[in-house]
């Protein structure tokens, strides 16, 4: 009689592997050290929240880690889900976050001169940040099958952001406007956009700079059209890139085009400064520049915010030992200023080390928009990274003196919950892409 040979039993140790794989087989691909990065910040963002307001017995930083958990388990969720189903409902999420900021403008709640927040069951909501995701998901659905080398689809994408774009600008939210901006350049650059094109519509901008200054041989025209030297160069210049780039070429009609519309961009810049800004904009825009001038007044953010990052030298004062930060001499340190925090608390090692941890979160975004398995996927990621980009730049640039303060958060880091979802929402679709990739890529 032959026996059988009995198969051996499986180790406890196996089944608990196979368990643990099971469990986690939805997320099978995702880049788990995106999702740590970014949950590392938020928890040091929340320490250092807690630093700011340590003798105030506020409770924000408590506020910002339950954001940021409530984020986590929405990321986690979308993570799993496909992203591809963004597609067809693309102009339904448009409709939706246009909706939104009308409605902030009917039923919104005021504060410091702007209407930008929903009371939502006692919790005020930020719909301005919400719609940069939804012009993300519309943007990257018209562009993944018709790209930005044709000049129409452009202007096409141009106009579908100008409407959200039009809408937070008259809040007035000039910060969440520019970000608007950031977003669209990178993403009509990722999708195969001349660079030229990128160039001439951000000259403008530049433009109204330029004219907007006082020079020694500024022309001033029916006494009040101001042509500055440096404008008039630009704006030749500017019809060179357009008689370059632009296809209209017949009778040099591209550069005289962009010439134009330059010094258009320029007197119309004069107009914006004199008529439609707000004073508490002019004065940010301006301060920064030399902040000693009005040392108690709109130059009192930057020149504290400086002193605390360089009060904290190499290594820092040590976490809640930060005279500046302890005694509250920074305002919203825990909002727009909160790098100065960790400067002063941890030194240039502690910036360094939260700029190289965001510097590998963008690093990882890119990767993900490199991978994508469609354009679809690739471009979203790519408007994140642009957004994200952006917000770290000016940020960090305000709080060091070298841009102007525009009330843009430090992404993960800052208190502000509706900031702080829309940040793992992002993350959540960016996951998604990555772990809904025909095959894991090894990198």
């Amino acid at each position: 009689m032959l026996l059988k040979r009995s198969l051996p039993k499986k180790s406890s140790y196996s089944n608990r592997r196979n368990s643990s794989f099971n469990l986690l087989k939805p997320w099978q691909q995702v880049d788990w050290l995106l999702i740590v990065l970014t949950c590392g910040l938020t928890v040091f963002g929340g320490i250092m929240i807690r630093s700011t307001e340590l003798h105030l017995g506020l409770i924000d930083w408590w506020w910002h880690i339950l954001a940021g958990g409530i984020g986590l388990v929405l990321a986690m969720f979308i993570a799993r889900s496909r992203y591809e189903n963004l597609l067809q409902w693309h102009w339904i999420t448009y409709g939706l976050t246009n909706f939104s900021l009308i409605a902030v403008m009917i039923v919104g709640a005021s504060s410091k001169g702007a209407q930008r927040w929903i009371n939502i069951a006692g919790v005020n909501v930020q719909p301005s940040e919400f719609a940069k995701v939804g012009v993300i998901i519309t943007l990257a659905a018209l562009l993944h099958k018709e790209t930005a080398s044709n000049l129409n689809n452009v202007f096409r994408a141009l106009a579908i952001t100008a409407v959200p774009w039009a809408l937070v600008f008259i809040q007035p939210d000039l910060a969440t406007s520019l970000v608007f901006g950031a977003i669209v350049l990178g993403m009509l650059y990722w999708a195969n956009a001349n660079p030229g094109w990128l160039i001439l519509f951000v000259s403008p901008i530049i433009a109204a700079i330029l004219f907007s200054i006082q020079w020694p041989f500024s022309i001033v025209l029916f006494d009040k059209l101001q042509l500055g030297p440096l404008g008039i160069v630009w704006s030749f210049a500017m019809g060179l890139v357009g008689l370059a780039t632009l296809p209209w070429q017949k009778f040099a009609i591209s550069g005289l085009g962009a010439f134009a519309l330059n010094m258009l961009g320029g007197e119309l810049g004069l107009f914006v400064w004199s008529n439609v800004l707000k004073e508490y904009q002019k004065n940010r825009i301006t301060s920064f520049i030399n902040p000693d001038a009005d040392a108690l007044g709109t130059g009192y953010h930057i020149i504290q915010s400086r002193t605390a990052v360089g009060a904290g030298q190499l290594w820092g004062q040590g976490l809640f030992k930060g005279p500046m930060t302890q005694l509250n001499f920074v305002p919203e340190q825990h909002t727009d200023f909160i790098f100065s925090a960790v400067g002063e608390e941890f030194g240039f090692v502690g910036c360094m080390l939260v700029m190289l941890t965001l510097c590998i979160i963008c690093y990882r975004l890119l990767r993900i928009a490199q991978t994508s398995k469609d354009n679809f996927g690739s471009l979203i990621a790519i408007g994140v990274l642009s957004m994200i980009v952006f917000q770290i730049v000016v940020n960090v640039g305000m709080n060091i003196g070298l841009a102007p303060v525009a009330g843009i958060p430090l992404p993960w880091m800052s208190y502000g919950r509706s900031a702080m979802l829309k940040n793992f929402i992002c993350i959540g679709i960016v996951e998604s892409i990555a772990n809904f990739r025909h095959k894991k890529k090894k990198y």
